[in-house]
């Protein structure tokens, strides 16, 4: 390729490359390339006397070489031919390239008139744009259809952008304006800083932050140059750059403390001293290839952090032969005013002793602690200290040699003495690496928090999908249209049917037989418990309510099948204790949507739930209401859990001293409550235990109605409640 390769004949031959895979791809040039030899040559007399006249109808002919349309590749602009793409050049070097340049695409065909239109006006821009450094590519559709599918052409002709991988259309008005800033606008915005008089020392200084050289670029450009923000691209991961418009008032301050000719277009490149620039260059037309030999020249600092494994192997690179032997000195410090002139004195030695086999740098110890401790062995004498170690790479699994200083670096003269005694003899006696050891790849200290990238690519992904949503071929959206509009439609069509659904039809449904009836009651139970098991509560509060002959049908007798109604029995003197107790006993189970909470008042309706207690079986029969104790009875402490769809309830009785067993569940012991009852020694009344005391476990019996495992007492049908 005429662009990697300099050889004077690199041209012919890429061209010569180019038609032979234009007659191999092509069914009928190969035919003809197999019959007459030279497809271009045997076609200018064999093939033309074959051709050249067509006959038209049946005694009119025209010659052929009347029209001169370019459209076919034979007579295709051979300016094209350098920049043609092929599939696996663009997957190979194009994409990867992409990170580094943006490159602007061109999808054309033969027998296109559009494509002949804005022929002129691409040969501009792609030269001007090449020479600025963005990178160009033409693909041929009909030759590379993959190629032309993968970027998501559909039509002739095509221009898009290409840059970090990702794709974006070209769709305005193909003039040379319209193009330069498509390229100018695949770009970051964050490339180029503008400086000024007020942020010039904040800027410089954050050398140490990112740990790059900073660069600044002086003209008389109110603009920044496409030139400089495609160079910023290219270089971001190894400098930080800023713009500076001597022609803006609030930059004369600046100007004159580097001593700057505003007439010329200045580039300074400042490392670890601000007050002075590592390197200038200055010329009256910036061109690429001399920033690149400047910029390339500066990528690091003079004594760079190692940040990150990429920034350790370019600069401590493996070792290939004797002769290309590099040694790199590591100051293993710490960060504050600490270590400072530790790292200060580091400076100066390597500012003085910089050499090409020699490469200075320093890496903070708490920040790569494998990295120390393998050097180091965590000796003592290191500990809170600088060291000094002379590392060589051996290998890329992380093999090195390397020699540390007996004592940790204070920045003394005699450190220094040592140093540099160490550093002469190494040139002639490599074995002074006496130790080996094996180091894992350094953590990358500067790469962002994984919120920020996962937010950086929500927006990219957005951003994509907006921009398709209006720029894409709508072939391609349509099964993705589809797609969603069936979603919605079945969405939309269950919510609908589940609202007009009429859930009194499988309320009043007659069971088709008793055994039946059994088995669906316990499904539902036992979907009803594990619904209420999965929930948290959603409030603050319990909200119970009163239980009168008001919301008396809607609360029990209209329930809701699966719903249960937990009701707690009080009086007027017990119900702001008991109340208090029952909704700390009840809270965990306030999140399920199936319970709801009552309190019903024993003094307005005794009759209501001595009626239903005469359905509790398995206690002992209720005396009548001729009993003698029949008034003096305390029901309050108990809660029925009343399943008002089924017609069947669950009983709790008040817990009692001295008895911590099982009255939780059905009705065991009733018989010797009643009859403490009957002699006056209630183990309900205030006097032999505190009224709160009454719900003790309630929270465990609520997990066993959960469970489905409490005695149910069924009742025929529910009693008005006067």
């Amino acid at each position: 390729h005429p662009d990697k390769n300099k050889d004077p004949g690199a041209e012919d031959k890429f061209i010569q490359i180019s038609k032979a895979y234009e007659i191999l791809s092509n069914e009928e040039k190969r035919a003809n390339f197999d019959r007459y030899g030279d497809a271009g040559e045997s076609q200018g007399f064999s093939q033309q006397q074959h051709r050249q006249y067509h006959r038209f109808h049946d005694g009119f002919y025209f010659d052929e070489s009347f029209f001169h349309f370019p459209f076919n590749s034979e007579r295709r602009d051979t300016s094209d031919e350098k920049y043609l793409l092929h599939f696996s050049h663009y997957i190979n070097e194009i994409v990867p390239d992409s990170f580094k340049k943006p490159y602007l695409i061109k999808i054309t065909s033969d027998w296109c008139f559009s494509c002949i239109h804005i022929e002129p006006v691409w040969k501009e821009v792609a030269q001007e744009l090449e020479v600025l450094g963005a990178g160009i590519g033409v693909v041929h559709a009909g030759y590379e259809r993959r190629l032309a599918h993968h970027l998501g052409a559909h039509s002739t002709p095509t221009l898009l952008g290409l840059i970090n991988g990702k794709i974006t259309f070209f769709h305005n008005a193909v003039v040379r304006e319209n193009l330069r800033q498509f390229v100018e606008n695949l770009l970051p915005g964050n490339l180029v800083e503008k400086i000024t008089d007020k942020n010039y020392i904040r800027f410089l200084s954050d050398w140490k932050k990112d740990n790059k050289p900073h660069v600044l670029l002086f003209d008389h450009m109110p603009v920044v140059p496409l030139l400089y923000k495609l160079t910023a691209f290219a270089y971001r991961d190894y400098l930080s750059f800023g713009y500076v418009y001597v022609g803006l008032r609030g930059t004369e301050e600046l100007s004159s403390q580097y001593n700057i000719n505003v007439y010329t277009p200045t580039m300074m490149i400042f490392k670890e001293h601000i007050d002075r620039p590592a390197d200038v260059v200055q010329a009256r037309e910036m061109k690429k290839q001399l920033i690149d030999d400047f910029l390339s020249q500066n990528k690091f600092l003079m004594v760079a952090r190692l940040t990150n494994q990429r920034v350790f192997q370019e600069l401590c690179p493996v070792k290939k032969s004797h002769r290309q032997r590099k040694h790199c000195v590591v100051l293993l410090t710490g960060e504050g005013e600490k270590f400072a002139e530790a790292y200060e004195a580091f400076l100066t030695f390597a500012v003085a002793n910089t050499k090409d086999t020699l490469k200075f740098v320093h890496i903070y110890s708490d920040r790569q602690p494998e990295f120390a401790d393998a050097l180091l062995m965590d000796e003592e004498k290191y500990r809170g200290r600088s060291a000094v170690v002379i590392l060589e790479r051996r290998n890329n699994a992380g093999k090195i040699a390397y020699k540390a200083l007996e004592e940790a670096w204070q920045g003394s003269k005699e450190d220094n003495f040592i140093l540099l005694d160490l550093l002469d003899q190494l040139r002639t006696d490599p074995s002074l690496l006496s130790s080996e050891t094996v180091v894992s790849d350094l953590n990358d200290e500067l790469a962002p928090m994984f919120l920020i990238r996962w937010f950086y690519s929500t927006l990219d992904y957005i951003s994509d999908c907006w921009d398709s949503l209006f720029h894409s071929n709508w072939r391609e959206m349509m099964p993705l249209l589809s797609l969603l509009f069936s979603a919605l439609f079945i969405l939309f069509g269950t919510v609908i049917v589940q609202a007009f659904s009429d859930s009194s039809d499988t309320r009043d449904s007659p069971p088709s037989g008793k055994e039946e009836t059994t088995t669906k009651m316990e499904k539902n139970d036992a979907s009803f418990s594990k619904e209420s098991n999965s929930r948290i509560p959603k409030k603050g509060f319990v909200e119970v309510t009163e239980l009168t002959d008001i919301n008396y049908t809607s609360n029990l007798v209209r329930l809701r099948p699966g719903h249960m109604n937990v009701v707690l029995i009080l009086s007027n003197s017990t119900k702001t204790p008991l109340l208090q107790k029952f909704a700390l006993e009840v809270y965990t189970f306030t999140g399920s949507s199936s319970l709801h909470f009552s309190f019903l008042s024993l003094d307005k309706h005794r009759e209501w739930l001595e009626y239903l207690l005469e359905f509790a079986q398995d206690a002992a029969p209720i005396p009548n209401q001729y009993d003698k104790h029949f008034l003096e009875r305390d029901y309050t402490g108990y809660v029925l859990a009343l399943n008002g769809h089924k017609k069947y309830f669950c009983l709790f009785k008040p817990h009692r001293s001295g008895d911590e067993g099982g009255t939780l569940g059905s009705c065991e012991g009733y018989d010797a409550l009643q009859h403490a009852e009957a002699k006056g020694k209630s183990s309900c009344s205030p006097g032999s235990r505190s009224i709160k005391n009454k719900l003790h476990k309630l929270s465990f019996w609520m997990e066993r109605l959960l469970e489905g495992s409490l005695q149910r007492f069924y009742i025929p049908s529910w009693p008005a409640l006067d």
